[in-house]
């Protein structure tokens, strides 16, 4: 269960996290089976992996391109959003050429 909570996320701590190129600052809360994050990306951020894990994101600011390992590529700008359930035969990754702010949600409901 989840309790009613209001969540201040420029006050909550943010952890750094490198990527194969630039960085990521993520605001999270953690729950049983399932986290909520607010994360920003600096310039020319590249993920360090492909992604199989499932996400519901939403772009707040800025733009980004997720690819798809089999070749497609998705460009996403401010309110716009993805939704895909864990796929370990088709992971992602994203690229961030002038940083971007996006909120995630993803836990066991998407396997």
């Amino acid at each position: 269960m989840i309790p009613f909570e209001i969540t201040e996320w420029e006050k909550l701590p943010a952890t750094e996290y490198k990527g194969e190129t630039g960085g990521s600052f993520w605001r999270t809360k953690q729950y049983d089976g399932l986290r909520v994050r607010l994360v920003e990306y600096s310039a020319r951020y590249k993920a360090d992996h492909w992604c199989s894990k499932g996400h519901i994101v939403f772009c707040l600011e800025g733009e980004f391109v997720t690819h798809l390992k089999k070749g497609e590529h998705h460009l996403l700008k401010k309110g716009m959003s993805y939704h895909t359930s864990d796929d370990p035969v088709n992971p992602h990754l994203s690229t961030y050429d002038n940083g971007c702010k996006i909120f995630i949600v993803d836990g066991d409901f998407l396997k």
